[in-house]
């Protein structure tokens, strides 16, 4: 096994979705490598430590997180002389993420307040009002059409699904949650699923249209879903709950046709695969 020599690194690192580059934090500095000479291609000086980092879906533009400011940089490898600056002032900032043109930043301030896109192509930015989660709760199609945001007002929570070419609500509706824990778009993009925190076993799965297609809840008492995974085929929806089992959905009859205990102490030295 090879190694090579050790680089400075302060904050976090993170591949390029081509994997062919590699960027480190190094205090207010971003350092772009090439994953194979890891010769420096490019190398920014932000305004702050940076706390966050997250490549485009292009590998041509990347974004740092100054959650201490609160600021979002972007810049791109392809124009160095290129940078984008986002700065929300007192509403803060408690997380960025691209949207899958690779054109567009979304963040969310601090306390959930706002949610905005921000278009780099133009001047021109979206709000949608009171989030459910920051770091949650916004999952977009497969295809990158459409991207479905959770929001909560008057104690109820709300699923808005906005077009990705043109940022406008394409629809709003309620759903049958306590507290929504996060949602997914199923791998066709023809199903949602969501989840309620763990205080109340419940996965629902709704259309896009807004009609409820199942509820599925495996038992009462106790704490609910941990985790929630479609299959690459859409098929199947695994759910994952705080009783140590892993149930198997059927995305035709939406019923539980395998499960599996998930022991607290494995006597194998091999990985298990369900």
């Amino acid at each position: 096994m090879e190694f090579t020599e050790g680089y400075k690194q302060t904050g976090p690192c993170c591949f390029s979705p081509n994997a062919r580059y590699i960027a480190v934090a190094a205090d207010y500095r971003l350092v772009i490598r090439d994953t194979i000479s890891f010769k420096v291609v490019q190398l920014f000086s932000c305004l702050d430590k940076i706390s966050y980092i997250e490549w485009a879906l292009d590998s041509e533009y990347i974004l740092c997180g100054l959650y201490k400011r609160p600021m979002i940089q972007a810049w791109s490898l392809t124009q160095p002389e290129w940078t984008c600056k986002i700065d929300e002032g007192h509403a803060g900032i408690a997380y960025a993420r691209w949207s899958p043109d690779s054109r567009h930043i979304l963040t969310t301030s601090e306390f959930q307040l706002r949610l905005i896109v921000w278009s780099l192509l133009n001047t021109a930015c979206v709000h949608v009002q009171g989030p459910k989660h920051a770091s949650k709760g916004v999952s977009f199609t497969k295809d990158g059409k459409y991207v479905a945001v959770c929001t909560r007002r008057d104690c109820k929570d709300y699923i808005n699904l906005l077009s990705c070419h043109t940022w406008e609500i394409m629809g709003v509706f309620a759903v049958d949650t306590l507290d929504l824990a996060d949602i997914e778009w199923s791998p066709d993009d023809s199903a949602i699923v969501i989840w309620d925190s763990p205080l109340e076993y419940k996965v629902l799965i709704y259309s896009p249209d807004g009609r409820c297609l199942h509820k599925y809840q495996a038992y009462e008492s106790g704490l609910g879903v941990k985790s929630v995974s479609w299959s690459p085929c859409g098929q199947f929806l695994a759910v994952g709950s705080y009783d140590q089992m892993l149930r198997v959905l059927n995305h035709l009859t939406w019923k539980t046709f395998a499960e599996f205990m998930h022991l607290s102490t494995v006597h194998v030295h091999a990985v298990l695969l369900f």
